[in-house]
Order: C-alpha cells, then sequence, then structure tokens
C-alpha cells in the first residue's frame, strides 16, 4: 500500500510547483508519517515534479526535529527496530501551517501532534 493517496499526492506535487516558481508558502501538512515501533514522525507537505522528493517536518525521535526533504522510497522501504514499515495516520488533520508545527518542534524537541 502506497504511503500517500492519489489526492495527497496531487496537493503535494501543487505545493511543490509553487515553490519550484518561487512563491513564498507556508501550507498546511497534507500527510502524516511514522513508525509504529519506534519515534519517528513526517509531516509533509510538498512533493518535488519527481514524485519521490518530499518535503516537510522530519523527526527522527532524537530530539531534534527539522525542516528537510526525504525520499518516499525510501520511507517506504524502511523499518523500525522491530520491522515494522512506516505507515500513514488516517486520521490526521492539520491544524497550523508548517512553520508553527516547526516551531512547536523546535520548543518541545519533538512533534506533538
Amino acid at each position: 500500500m502506497p504511503l500517500i493517496t492519489d489526492e495527497q499526492r496531487a496537493r503535494m506535487l501543487a505545493h511543490g510547483a509553487a515553490r519550484a516558481r518561487g512563491e513564498a508558502i507556508d501550507p498546511e501538512p497534507v500527510v502524516k508519517l511514522y513508525t509504529l515501533d519506534a519515534g519517528a514522525v513526517w509531516l509533509l507537505t510538498e512533493l518535488d515534479a519527481d514524485g519521490d522528493r518530499a518535503y516537510g517536518l522530519c523527526d527522527s525521535g532524537l530530539g531534534a526535529p527539522e525542516l528537510g526533504h526525504v525520499s518516499l522510497a525510501a520511507l517506504e522501504a524502511m523499518r523500525g527496530p522491530r520491522g515494522m514499515r512506516v505507515v500513514a495516520d488516517p486520521q490526521f488533520r492539520a491544524r497550523q501551517n508548517l512553520s508553527g508545527y516547526a516551531a512547536d518542534a523546535a520548543r518541545d524537541g519533538s512533534i506533538n501532534d
């Protein structure tokens, strides 16, 4: 099962295209991905035209969340310490823009949503 739906992919590609055009954007995260057996979380907003390189708030679970890029293919291949896959949170609904999540995560040392 893919990590993101077709609708999420379309929204993320639109955000990525806007940033590639030089637009200053601060969208709400489109999808929340996480590990079932570790503390890693990704709140993703954008997708490059290649369909793999995503941008968002990345939290490896080590107390230093940061904005950056991640490969969806790498996330799909990733396994946690007990061999569990990265999954999407189907209940996730963004409550603020990505910059708000980044500020909260910098203050708290983790993504708490």
